[in-house]
């Protein structure tokens, strides 16, 4: 969801009112996706590397998500939105800790769309994590070290028991994937949008998806 900073110095704002805006367009996306019917949405809210951000950034984007956690809940329990994080939660200030784990488990039995939120994340960090994981295992004696797989590193991630990402839409014009499921998404499709994340809305998510319709996916197979 980049552009946030962008957008509000365009405008001649500071970096907060971008976040403002793009947790408006949160809002939009996820009722849109729902309304879709569209099964899993995962948004990458704040990376691990954002925390070298300036200390008032970060303070204003912590507080946004509180506001998040505490107002919207209630909505997205009642559209049956389930919420789930992925991500190191260490970091994050004990109230915070409290209203994730609230979240999670008042939305835990919802079936319309998972949102899926990715704090304190990065992909390099989960893989390592990962393998430490898995290392520690087999040096207990509890695995044995080969039948360590791909299905046994996929069951160590975050992401463990939810499907891969079918379409990445990165806003912002940026073209790259900045450190986000680098693992998950070694099939998965990629979409660049110029439009800044505050301004993106449901004619961009349609047309996201229709350009996704019209893809061939062939995971690696000749479909000929």
């Amino acid at each position: 969801m980049d552009g946030n900073r962008r957008w509000a110095k365009a405008r001649h704002l500071p970096a907060a009112a971008g976040h403002r805006a793009g947790a408006k367009a949160v809002q939009r996306t996820v009722e849109a996706c729902a309304d879709r019917g569209i099964r899993y949405l995962t948004l990458y809210a704040f990376s691990s590397e954002n925390w070298g951000r300036p200390r008032d950034e970060v303070g204003e984007l912590m507080n946004l998500m509180r506001h998040y956690l505490r107002n919207e809940l209630e909505r997205l329990h009642e559209n049956g939105v389930r919420v789930r994080m992925i991500g190191e939660r260490e970091r994050f200030d004990p109230d915070i800790l409290d209203m994730i784990a609230r979240a999670e488990e008042r939305t835990r039995g919802n079936l319309r769309l998972d949102l899926v939120v990715a704090l304190n994340y990065g992909a390099r960090a989960e893989l390592a994590r990962a393998a430490r994981q898995l290392a520690q295992r087999a040096a207990a004696g509890l695995i044995d070290v080969a039948a360590i797989n791909e299905d046994a590193l996929a069951s160590a991630l975050h992401t463990s028991g939810l499907p891969d990402p079918d379409l990445l839409i990165r806003t912002g014009g940026e073209r790259r994937i900045s450190n986000f499921l680098l693992w998950q998404m070694a099939y998965t499709e990629f979409l660049f949008l110029d439009v800044g994340w505050p301004d993106f809305g449901e004619k961009d998510l349609e047309l996201a998806l229709a350009d996704y319709a019209r893809r061939e996916r062939r995971y690696g197979v000749d479909a000929r």
